[in-house]
């Protein structure tokens, strides 16, 4: 498995680059964010998406499928958000909320028949910058370390043995994260937002 250091006060533009080709290669990239670290894939793998879901068990016609996305201007080319929903995005991105948005008919093939899709846009510079480089959404799902409880400090040697068991291609170091969750905010009616989940951090009604 590749590894990369990336400083989140100092991003290294080359190894972002990097990390871009390797997803956008079908690789699977283990990163982190505004809340815990997570693996991903370029959603626009079909390859890459197949192979995340089954090491993570995820049915794709079942299971909620969650990208991340660098701002809003990037995750509107794949959601659809209307004026409702782009105010409260604009509140609360980035952060560490994922926001169920109905899905745009851009997404890829394992999104096709799927009403609705979480968006994250964390608030983390190396995230922010990978899915900038790969301009596309990033399929996404958490990178779950045993024995480690929420809001524990975790750092990246924890993460590494369980990114090379999951048989990840890529893992930034981006040094500590907090083991949390984030908020799940369903907008899919943005006129009525729903909290799923309480997370890292509220969410006012």
């Amino acid at each position: 498995m590749e590894r990369q250091r990336i400083y989140p006060t100092s991003i290294n533009l080359r190894a972002i680059d990097r990390a871009a080709e390797v997803l956008r290669g079908g690789g699977l990239v283990v990163y982190p964010t505004d809340t815990r670290y997570a693996v991903g894939c370029s959603a626009l793998s079909k390859q890459a998406t197949e192979k995340l879901c089954k090491l993570k068990n995820l049915n794709p016609e079942r299971n909620a499928l969650s990208v991340i996305c660098c701002d809003i201007s990037q995750a509107s080319r794949f959601v659809r958000i209307d004026n409702d929903a782009y105010s409260i995005l604009r509140q609360y991105c980035p952060g560490p909320y994922t926001f169920i948005l109905p899905a745009a008919p851009t997404l890829p093939k394992v999104f096709k028949g799927r009403r609705e899709v979480g968006l994250r846009i964390p608030d983390n510079a190396i995230t922010q910058a990978l899915a900038e480089a790969l301009d596309a959404p990033i399929l996404t799902t958490s990178l779950i370390v045993d024995d480690v409880q929420p809001g524990d400090t975790i750092g990246a040697w924890q993460v590494e043995p369980v990114a090379e068991l999951l048989g990840a291609d890529m893992m930034i170091d981006g040094g500590q994260a907090t083991e949390c969750e984030s908020t799940i905010v369903d907008l899919s009616d943005a006129t009525s937002p729903e909290i799923l989940r309480e997370g890292a951090r509220p969410f006012d009604l």
